[in-house]
């Protein structure tokens, strides 16, 4: 006899056929309902709740956190930036949306929190990705979005310059974040329903200012009288919703560095983005653990431009929005040099310095007299509440196709036309900064050549940012070819090639440190072919709007405005928009290949000016491209865009000198996870303390714990333990330390700090870890404290 359903008396077998039945009817109601919307005519502006489910969403989590100790961190090209242990986990948040009536025509963005987007990392993302869904996910509709955080693993970068500090290639960050983001997609394509996008804006006053403020003036001053401040403010949400309007997740675009923790810190974490996506996330879903929520809030890099009203297009390519001159240190940049009688006095404006020199100029954030980390906690706060508040305001309503797009540019010696009839053109790669470490490779043996972080006279790039400043004499907006110390000069002769008149020419007025163009040993240094891409989400009614990501890592002015306003009147001018057209830049995606900025910009040879890699005409490359990529997006486009070459492939070639775990061992007469140092156990802790415990560890690169934790503070409920805190918690901590490498041994540390509203009751933290031996298989154990009461 068949079993029987719970829910009636009807055999399981038959009650499957009616929900099977039942569902195929609701599949084909919610096709019928956005083939209808699809034909149909909403008024500009419309409110989310009178629009019609014309799309396909999915929304997706995946933990891309690699090695958490004894690996460079990515942002800053700190040697002794080496990571020791966890703040909060790395994670890709995926996005979605297909055309429902064509559910072939369909956008992912991938918006992870590492610090920019790597043509090798994406290649493997998009080939895994095609391979799981032929034809589904492409190259062309892929796009993959750093939130250009400062605080996460690195060495995940395929091109050997941003290697460096890392000692080459750290496959395990690599395959972490991959297998992280492609997860991320399949959580999202597992749960793609049928719903509606909206959309929002806010200002946020509180939360960025601009680090180059006097390159800036260097722009016409008509062009600057066109915004009230010299940094964009402005936040943009995309709503995604069910059909009942019930929000399932956002997409927010707002430009804020990724530097509020700071090079002193060793902790992995996510920065001010990360700190923004858990907060929102959390608030929707509190007793949900980080990275198991089914809302998903995504918080990315733009540049807005114009007023909102709806969102027809996505834009994605290779550097980041106008992040690039922004920073999260919103006290603005001080000395800190104690005996000095500039010690608290503001750091000079043209070059950042303090008594001549880089080094003691330091960007403050708001919690600085705290901590980094409060100034994380309220950068990412003010990013949280700009985004809630959109999400409960007023929203304009999404219609319209899905469309993408996307070719290569091979940048170095790329000629095109100015619209003033002038051919142009870019040069090959070339820096102006330096770097920490310098890897250079003679008589086939490898040599590490070390440079303490920083740039002589003449070489902006190397000056770094009151967000990181530099070392010795190098100083920012200083383009003068002399003096300059020879050493430098002798330096940079031996690790790349010297520059040829013609680059020097094409990079003027940038004096060139490191001619990475011109460097292909081991492999490439630098980038010389990008990605252009375009994704569109949105109808081309001349009642609707764009929406344009064109992710390039720039200042506020003209270099991103002209960028987006051009392609914006290419996309009204061909008839593919209506005259209301709506702009937002951002990024970084695809690959990185560093900064972009306009020509008086890059004549001051600030920082972001002695980053722009190809040169003066960089910008106006970039507007060109995208400009003739504009009809590609049009309802009615047909055929694919010529592409140059792609990128050729460099993590075959990848050099690492990045040792592997050994071997971990226990002291004599302990074991794996037991405890060094317990919690207090004769009086209670209270909201404000922090609880500590030691263990007996091993190293977390046995074990990355993707999807997991190595840690949880255990709550005693009805006589079990329950999980409520994990490692992605920012009130926990994580730490590793080395003890003995000959013998092995290694302690881990973990601390809770109690957060106000934590309910009463017992309590105790607990580790996770993976022991690797001299012989044999790695292997898990755990280990706890003492309980322990929370009054």
């Amino acid at each position: 006899m068949p079993f029987l359903s719970p829910h009636n008396a009807l055999p399981v077998d038959f009650w499957d056929l009616l929900v099977a039945l039942s569902d195929a009817m609701t599949n084909f109601l919610w096709y019928l309902t956005a083939f209808l919307a699809s034909s149909s005519v909403v008024p500009n502006g419309g409110l989310v709740q009178s629009a019609s489910a014309q799309y396909l969403l999915g929304l997706g989590i995946g933990d891309i956190t690699g090695p958490v100790v004894e690996t460079n961190m990515m942002g800053y090209a700190s040697l002794a930036q080496t990571d020791t242990g966890l703040h909060m986990r790395e994670r890709s948040r995926a996005f979605i949306v297909a055309d429902a009536a064509a559910p072939s025509n369909r956008i992912v963005f991938i918006n992870a929190d590492i610090a920019m987007g790597d043509s090798g990392v994406r290649r493997s993302i998009v080939a895994q990705l095609s391979s799981q869904f032929p034809g589904v996910y492409t190259n062309d509709n892929i796009a993959f979005v750093g939130t250009h955080q400062h605080s996460g693993v690195g060495g995940y970068l395929e091109n050997l310059l941003p290697q460096i500090t890392s000692l080459g290639y750290v496959k395990q960050t690599a395959d972490a974040i991959v297998a992280g983001s492609v997860l991320a997609v399949q959580r999202a394509h597992a749960n793609l329903a049928p719903g509606k996008l909206s959309l929002g804006n806010t200002t946020i006053l509180n939360a960025n200012i601009n680090r180059s403020p006097t390159a800036y003036l260097a722009n016409p001053p008509e062009e600057r009288a066109r915004y009230q401040f010299d940094q964009d403010k402005d936040m943009t949400v995309l709503r995604f919703d069910d059909t009942n309007g019930n929000a399932r997740g956002l997409l927010s675009f707002f430009a804020v560095h990724g530097t509020s923790l700071y090079e002193n810190n060793t902790l992995v974490s996510a920065d001010n983005k990360g700190m923004a996506a858990f907060l929102y996330e959390s608030s929707v879903e509190p007793n949900s653990a980080p990275g198991n929520t089914t809302f998903v809030a995504g918080f990315t890099q733009c540049e807005d431009l114009f007023d909102m009203y709806n969102l027809p297009v996505l834009i994605a390519s290779q550097i980041t929005a106008n992040v690039g001159d922004t920073s999260p240190n919103t006290l603005g940049a001080f000395c800190e040099s104690p005996g000095q009688p500039f010690d608290g006095q503001a750091c000079d404006a043209d070059h950042s310095t303090c008594g001549g020199t880089v080094q003691d100029c330091h960007g403050r954030g708001p919690g600085f007299r705290t901590s980094d980390f409060e100034s994380n906690r309220l950068i990412g706060q003010a990013q949280f509440l700009g985004a809630q508040t959109v999400m409960n305001g007023p929203l304009s309503a999404v219609h319209g196709t899905v469309k993408s797009v996307h070719v290569y540019v091979t940048m170095a010696n790329h000629s095109f036309t100015l619209p003033n009839g002038t051919t142009v053109s870019t040069c090959p790669a070339a820096m102006g900064q330096s770097v920490v470490v310098l890897l250079t490779f003679f008589l086939d043996t490898l040599f590490i050549f070390v440079i303490v972080s920083g740039t002589p006279k003449g070489f902006a790039f190397a000056g770094g940012t009151t967000d990181g400043p530099g070392a010795f004499d190098f100083i920012q907006g200083d383009n003068s070819s002399t003096p300059q110390n020879p050493f430098w000069e002798i330096v940079k002769g031996a690790i790349t090639p010297l520059p040829t008149p013609a680059q020097i020419a094409c990079q003027d007025p940038k004096p060139i440190l490191l001619n990475t163009g011109f460097a292909h040993t081991p492999y490439e240094w630098s980038p010389n072919s990008v990605d252009i891409q375009m994704l569109r989400v949105g109808n081309f009614d001349i009642d609707r709007c764009a929406n344009i990501l064109l992710s390039f890592l720039i200042p506020r002015s003209s270099d991103v405005d002209n960028a987006g306003e051009a392609i914006r009147a290419k996309l009204i001018s061909t008839g593919v928009l209506g005259a209301d057209a709506y702009v937002v830049v951002a990024g970084p995606a695809n690959v990185y290949a560093h900064y972009v900025t306009t020509r008086e910009e890059y004549g001051v040879q600030r920082y972001e000016g002695a980053s722009t890699i190809f040169g003066q005409y960089t910008l106006d490359a970039y507007i060109d491209k995208y400009s003739s990529l504009v009809p590609f997006l049009a309802d009615s486009a047909t055929g694919t865009p010529a592409s140059d070459p792609p990128p050729p492939e460099q993590t075959s070639k990848a050099i690492s000198l990045q040792t592997g775990v050994v071997f971990d061992a226990a002291p004599i007469g302990k074991k794996f996870g037991a405890v060094l140092t317990d919690v207090k156990t004769n009086a209670p802790y209270h909201a404000g303390d922090t609880v500590f415990t030691q263990f007996v560890g091993a190293n977390p690169r046995n074990n990355l714990r993707l999807e997991g934790t190595f840690l949880s503070v255990d709550q005693l409920v009805s006589g079990q333990w329950k999980s409520v805190r994990t490692d992605s918690h920012p009130s926990t901590i994580y730490s590793w330390t080395r003890v003995s490498t000959i013998l092995g041994t290694s302690n881990v540390n973990i601390s809770w700090t109690i957060e106000s509203g934590s309910p009463a009751g017992t309590y105790r933290l607990s580790y996770y870890g993976d022991s690797k031996p001299l012989i044999g298989s790695i292997s898990s154990f755990s280990g706890s404290s003492s309980s322990f009461t929370v009054a």
